[in-house]
């Protein structure tokens, strides 16, 4: 089975083609260390993927967007990061950690001096409860990037195999990328082309990085949102021209966030065509694509990887079953969320909105 086969990603080898999707956890310990609870998590879904994305991991003080998030903000954090990568690694898969800045989309409550929450532009998000931020000027944009690329250093000698970029999902790199949330009139906006100026150059160094401080095979990646749908927001167009851009860049790899990896465009109701086949057409196979959205079974995994993915991301699924992958072997589907295998925190916040993943068939035994 192609899925179960090793798998060349960079200068690494993968087990097979399974990834645990990066899922925020809001269980971190309250200074931001990786807590107890969290490294069982991880451990007890690492035993039979190829790659773990961790959760997103803020990069500096600005970049908190939510409660008891880890970080490698500084060289404090190291230790433990540490201690989550041997976990995540001692079960056989590859610890990749999701380097993150929420931007605008930062909750409030977390910041007491409310000009810590930054973004491309002054434009608050759609949404209520978050604040207007205010914009980076220019020189921290610069230290922007080069936070993110201490914490692509720290990363390293916390001894991961790789970090990903959070380009998606609303989160400050896609503020920049966006029109509707970038409108500077410096090289970080305007054009199409500037809007990508943030992404690129953050590309360029985490990668310099990764060349003067690795000593093992190490993988860089970007994770993108192909749509958004404000007006002026992200188009299909736009994140093809951007794609195109991506592959001429030292990536190893993308990861499209999808909520069903057959999606559609949102903005265009009249356009059945999979955004898969766009981003495959703009990428011509140049570089590995990880998708994600509602893969859960054996099936849909062998179908995702017939529309064009290279590995599969897979999230709700483990979270009910950390034995995913084998359950899905034996012709199985676990969708029963137990406190037991979680840290309480996010099966909490999972049970709060239970609602909406009864929708998909997914119930929660209490203790």
């Amino acid at each position: 089975m192609e899925l179960l086969k090793p798998y060349k990603l960079g200068k690494l080898e993968l087990r097979n083609r399974f990834v645990m999707a990066p899922m925020t956890t809001y269980s971190g310990e309250n200074d931001f260390h990786v807590s107890s609870e969290e490294l069982l998590y991880y451990e007890a879904r690492s035993k039979s993927l190829g790659m773990v994305l961790t959760a997103a991991t803020s990069i500096n003080e600005q970049a908190q967007a939510f409660d008891k998030q880890i970080t490698l903000k500084d060289d404090r954090y190291i230790p433990t990061m540490a201690v989550l990568a041997k976990v995540i690694q001692n079960q056989g898969a590859k610890a990749v950690v999701q380097l993150h800045h929420g931007g605008r989309m930062n909750v409030p409550a977390l910041y007491k001096d409310q000009s810590n929450i930054v973004s491309a532009s002054a434009i608050k998000a759609p949404r209520e409860g978050l604040a207007t931020p205010r914009a980076l000027e220019t020189e921290e944009v610069k230290q922007t990037i080069n936070d993110f690329v201490k914490a692509t250093e720290r990363a390293i000698k916390a001894g991961y195999d790789g970090v990903e970029l959070h380009g998606a999902n609303t989160y400050l790199l896609q503020q920049f990328f966006s029109p509707h949330s970038n409108r500077r009139s410096d090289q970080y906006g305007g054009s199409l082309e500037k809007r990508m100026r943030f992404a690129v150059e953050m590309i360029q160094a985490a990668r310099a990085c990764i060349e003067k401080h690795a000593t093992k095979p190490f993988v860089l990646g970007y994770r993108f949102s192909p749509e958004e749908l404000e007006t002026p927001g992200i188009t299909i167009s736009d994140t093809v021209a951007f794609v195109k851009k991506l592959k001429t860049l030292p990536l190893d790899f993308l990861h499209i966030s999808l909520g069903h990896y057959k999606q559609t465009s949102m903005r265009d109701q009249a356009d059945k065509k999979p955004i898969v086949d766009y981003i495959q057409e703009a990428l011509n196979g140049e570089i590995p694509l990880i998708g994600v959205g509602q893969i859960e079974t054996l099936k849909d995994a062998e179908d995702a990887l017939q529309s064009g993915y290279d590995l599969l991301a897979v999230g709700m699924p483990l979270i009910a079953d950390p034995d995913w992958v084998e359950t899905i072997k034996q012709g199985g589907l676990n969708k029963v969320v137990r406190p037991t295998t979680l840290p309480r925190p996010l099966f909490d916040r999972l049970y709060k909105n239970r609602q909406w993943f009864a929708k998909r068939g997914y119930t929660f035994e209490l203790e």
